[in-house]
């Protein structure tokens, strides 16, 4: 229904360097997404600005400057490694007579050439949608025409409108067949929970190493490479820890700075395997110049889908790649594994890792023995969704006796979300 462009076409990339740090990209990320999106880049222009112009995002004289680049090149296509308004790209358009790309519709192709499950694709096509939504005036060349011809007469509905009505139905649509699929995920969930079988989820900066890491605990085959969002449907796979037992480990899409929140919204049903882990592995490529700064990116997205509370075991992954690192685990005070360092490619430190896992599990489990009065029922229903109550009687006074065994992260999620303080229900044996 919408002109995209064909992967394999000649790109112009446009970075502009702002002073403020909140609006800043990196250039090297550009190219490796339009890479990843299978685009030849013919030309890199550059400039620096304090704030986006609001008619080009970049000043007249460098849109000037772009749309030559374009004739020049023969390209087919602007991308800019910023988000742009719908004005902006029309006028970029109408001015390089040539489709204009902002970050988030490149991030959206690459996600659309990946999807391969009907999940991945019903996410991806959703994401799509929101954000073509607001750029439909570009979509048709009769937009402002009104219907015409005998039965059509009378409301006088737009294209335009008619346009976003049919939006609107087939997002509607979507959303219903995505709530299935989340129900379906939680059934499994409550499933593994009733069994008592911890769940592990791989979280990480975009080609961190997930997959790789993930292929070499599990033997799963799951499609791998060096590149930007290999990565797009989750997988689950059980693994076996001693003293632990069966454990399943879910690898997850990548994470990305200024991840569209289309696509946080699109993928809930797939980033609900990481707000329910009980242990996060946050996979780092401490080769790369800014993990730093890729840390801190992970763990924005991690609060903004509430899973910055679920414990977490760094994986500094790729040392291969660096000079005199051996593979070792780090500790905190008290000796809990904070960091195992390991490179999943050359299968180096693995053993280390499944000993931290194994220690990280084994401390992951609280047990108290909660006392509920009456007026609090909607706790006790809440422990019981979490199918966390082992056993349960009455007090004299009418309180419930609740015992409650569950992961670290879930209790901790719990006194964060409940208006009362958990603490002074525990009963002190």
């Amino acid at each position: 229904m919408f002109d995209r462009y064909e992967a394999g076409e000649q790109a112009v990339l446009v970075h502009i360097d702002f002073s403020d740090d909140s609006s800043k990209e990196d250039l090297q990320e550009l190219q490796m997404l339009v890479s990843s999106a299978g685009v030849n880049a013919v030309e890199v222009i550059t400039a620096s600005r304090q704030a986006p112009h609001p008619k080009y995002f970049t000043g007249s004289g460098k849109a000037e400057e772009i749309a030559n680049a374009v004739r020049t090149c023969n390209a087919d296509v602007v991308i800019f490694n910023h988000p742009l308004s719908p004005s902006q790209e029309r006028n970029l358009e109408a001015l390089c007579k040539c489709r204009v790309l902002d970050r988030t519709g490149l991030i959206l192709d690459i996600f659309a050439q990946r999807a391969r499950t009907h999940e991945g694709k019903l996410q991806v096509e959703l994401a799509q949608l929101r954000h073509i939504s607001t750029r439909l005036i570009r979509g048709w060349t009769h937009l402002e025409r009104q219907k015409g011809g005998i039965g059509l007469r009378g409301p006088g509905e737009t294209q335009l409108e008619t346009d976003r009505r049919l939006l609107r139905v087939r997002i509607k649509s979507i959303l219903r067949r995505l709530e299935k699929v989340q129900k379906q995920r939680e059934q499994g969930r409550r499933a593994r929970k009733r069994a008592e079988m911890p769940t592990i989820s791989l979280v990480g900066y975009t080609n961190a190493g997930k997959s790789t890491l993930f292929n070499t605990i599990t033997d799963a085959g799951v499609y791998a490479a060096d590149q930007l969002f290999a990565t797009l449907d989750p997988t689950l796979r059980k693994i076996q820890l001693q003293d632990v037992g069966q454990a399943i480990l879910a690898d997850t899409v990548g994470f990305i700075r200024h991840l569209p929140h289309d696509l946080v919204a699109a993928f809930k049903a797939t980033l609900q395997e990481t707000q329910e882990a009980d242990l996060l592995l946050h996979v780092v490529d401490y080769s790369d110049e800014q993990y730093m700064d890729n840390i801190d990116q992970v763990n924005d997205v991690l609060e903004e889908i509430d899973a910055s509370e679920i414990q977490q075991l760094m994986i500094c992954n790729k040392i291969d790649r660096m000079e005199g690192v051996e593979p070792r685990i780090d500790r905190d005070e008290e000796g809990v594994p904070i960091r195992v360092w390991i490179s999943a490619q050359q299968n180096q430190g693995i053993d280390l890792l499944f000993n931290a896992l194994t220690e990280c599990l084994s401390q992951s489990i609280v047990q108290f023995t909660l006392r509920i009065p009456p007026k609090e029922g909607k706790l006790r229903g809440a422990l019981f969704r979490m199918n966390c109550i082992s056993a349960e009687s009455y007090a004299e006074d009418g309180d419930w006796l609740v015992d409650v065994r569950m992961p670290t992260s879930d209790w901790n999620r719990l006194e964060k979300r409940s208006e009362i303080d958990l603490s002074s229900l525990v009963v002190k044996h």
